[in-house]
């Protein structure tokens, strides 16, 4: 006697395996985000290794040699990068981990409406409202401020994981190309079709994705360490790297250091904070409606409703990191919707020749 027909079996089999993958991903997540970081990382510099590749005669371990020059280049670079840059960030990274406390509890406790207020012609009956707001609240400020240090020490703690990064991806830039072919000859002729035209739609909007990024990133860096130096800001030189590196992340990123270099500067009683919010306002439409979609392009072909949803889910669901992927996930699902319908309008179509063929 049969108890479940072979249609119901296959929608348990197949309820099963997504929840034993979704079980996987959720246990593995960290893993995964490295394995993911490491794919990142290897399209950047996948351009470059085979360039350097088709310099060389077609020799045994060419590739190998050109992936070890482009990491060779690229830690001069980055021991350049630190060595010009790293003693200032260090210095004032520990000038303003110094003076944190005491800018936060003369912010809990109201002491800095006095201060601010005497630069800024307060009256007394101004001042004593603000002291009064924030020391009313100073329990809530302070577990703010908590959680944050939290976040961010947790933040700083996994970044060990990013060691794992560029050794890993050494494997995707040498055996990348073996490893996709390997996976298309699982496949049937028609769905190794579907599958190498997916694979080469996520494999140029990634690729396109991470450079433009790198560059972005890189402009806002020179864009804040230099406004902020000349306007003479506070801990410019860490507030810019802060800046620099936020711009990774899509949306969120921007919108925190921004209101991290005011913050700073409020707290620190700096003179030209109106100023210094206008530029940043400026840098932001430049950047968003200048920059952005020259050197970002209209690779991902995303709507700003569909991307500012994939950032609150991404974060709802792994935080920072989350956010940062959520912008190529979406667009790779896009990638992966528009090639799954074609390959299934096409299937459809060859289905119905064939059995108008037969009929």
């Amino acid at each position: 006697m049969q108890f479940i027909d072979r249609r119901t079996a296959t929608v348990l089999t197949t309820i099963l395996l997504f929840a034993a993958v979704g079980a996987f991903i959720y246990l593995a997540g960290r893993i995964l985000i490295v394995f993911l970081f490491a794919i990142f990382f290897a399209f950047l510099l996948e351009p470059l290794v085979s360039r350097l590749q088709l310099l060389r005669e077609a020799s045994r371990g060419s590739r190998s040699i050109a992936i070890l020059e482009v990491y060779v280049v690229f830690g001069i670079i980055i021991a350049v990068v630190l060595l010009l840059a790293g003693p200032h960030i260090i210095s004032q990274g520990r000038k303003f981990s110094a003076d944190l406390p005491g800018l936060i509890d003369k912010f809990t406790s109201g002491k800095i409406a006095w201060q601010i207020g005497a630069t800024r012609g307060w009256s007394n009956k101004t001042e004593l409202r603000i002291e009064h707001a924030l020391a009313n609240h100073r329990n809530e400020l302070l577990a703010w401020a908590r959680s944050l240090g939290a976040w961010a020490a947790a933040f700083l703690a996994n970044g060990i994981w990013l060691l794992l990064v560029p050794i890993l991806a050494i494997f995707f830039l040498k055996d990348g190309r073996s490893m996709a072919e390997t996976l298309e000859e699982i496949f049937k002729r028609r769905q190794r079709k579907f599958l190498t035209s997916l694979l080469d739609d996520l494999n140029q909007m990634l690729a396109h994705f991470i450079r433009a990024q790198l560059i972005l990133a890189a402009l806002s860096w020179v864009v804040y360490l230099s406004v902020l130096s000349l306007l003479r800001v506070p801990y410019a030189v860490v507030l810019g790297t802060l800046g620099g590196v936020m711009e990774f992340i899509p949306i969120i990123g921007p919108l925190v250091a921004a209101i991290a270099i005011l913050g700073v500067g409020f707290l620190a009683n700096y003179s030209h904070l109106v100023l210094l919010a206008i530029l940043l306002g400026g840098w932001r439409v430049m950047q968003d409606y200048f920059n952005s979609p020259r050197i970002m392009g209209r690779k991902l072909k995303m709507h700003p409703l569909a991307a500012i949803f994939a950032v609150l889910v991404g974060g709802e669901i792994a935080g920072v990191i989350g956010v940062y992927l959520s912008i190529p996930i979406m667009a790779a699902l896009r990638i992966l919707w528009k090639r799954w319908s074609t390959y299934s309008d096409s299937t459809a179509s060859a289905t119905a020749a064939r059995d108008n063929r037969a009929a």
